[in-house]
């Protein structure tokens, strides 16, 4: 593991400094995505207020608001851009040198991404995490703050990332077939953004597309996370729902080396 550690932690700090010299950029999609946020907010306010029930689909209105924001905060933090790397190095070249190197391409992209990550985590993730409980006790007057929630949140926030991560890795390779991913990767994100309940939560879909959904790996992404935040699963269905995320951990890890190791038999670049 030191060794592992002493070979990719430049790559750490090389995601450090990316970030760092497109802070701007950086800034102005959080403040965008803040933007669709309360856009959202005020959406299901608009459906509870006119609804005047108390709940919807099981559901307060103070549920929907924290599943809202904490959806954001999980999805910023575990986003991977690794199919748009990927992808760009195949389309220009620049795989080539990667393959050269006695250094794992995935591993190597990995921690640079946690270099990234890390800088989410700091400007996103302790603000906003602290913002909705404050929220969560203006509202209902009481301190609802559960550290054992919190801490097996971050865990499956962990999880979800890695496979977001894997997941990307294997979708970038199709470039080897495709060239150039930059208008398949818009589709991709806006279909995975729906099936990982990002935008709709899952619980409010039909019991057996529910169901399905509930299994695929989009689910692990945002939507089991968020649920374990809330509160919303038993200890029984929290360990199930761990067991699949380390399910679909381990298959896109097996199947990115898989589809690593036909495509540089059959390697065709653009550029480089």
């Amino acid at each position: 593991m030191g060794k592992i550690l002493r070979i990719y932690k430049p790559f750490t700090h090389a995601g450090f400094l990316l970030a760092a010299q497109y802070r701007i950029n950086f800034v102005f999609f959080v403040l965008g995505d803040i933007l669709r946020c309360f856009i959202t907010f005020f959406l299901w306010h608009a459906v509870f207020t006119s609804g005047g029930a108390t709940t919807f689909m099981g559901f307060s209105e103070t549920d929907m608001t924290v599943y809202i924001f904490i959806s954001f905060l999980t999805g910023a933090v575990a986003y991977s851009d690794g199919s748009y790397i990927v992808g760009e190095e195949i389309r220009d070249g620049n795989i080539a040198m990667r393959m050269i190197k006695p250094i794992r391409f995935e591993t190597a992209l990995m921690f640079q991404e946690l270099g990234e990550r890390t800088i989410s985590a700091v400007m996103i993730f302790i603000p906003l995490a602290a913002g909705v409980e404050i929220y969560k006790f203006v509202v209902t007057g009481t301190l609802g703050f559960n550290i054992w929630f919190f801490l097996l949140y971050l865990v499956s926030l962990v999880l979800s990332y890695l496979i977001n991560f894997y997941f990307n890795i294997c979708y970038g390779y199709s470039a080897f077939v495709l060239k150039n991913l930059w208008g398949s990767n818009l589709l991709k994100e806006c279909i995975v953004s729906f099936l990982s309940g990002a935008i709709v939560p899952l619980a409010f879909m039909p019991a057996g597309l529910g169901f399905v959904l509930n299994l695929l790996p989009f689910a692990s992404l945002t939507y089991i996370p968020v649920m374990i935040y809330l509160g919303m699963y038993d200890v029984p269905t929290i360990l199930m729902s761990f067991g699949l995320q380390i399910f679909w951990l381990v298959f896109f890890i097996f199947l990115q080396r898989i589809i690593w190791s036909a495509c540089v038999r059959r390697m065709s670049v653009q550029g480089g």
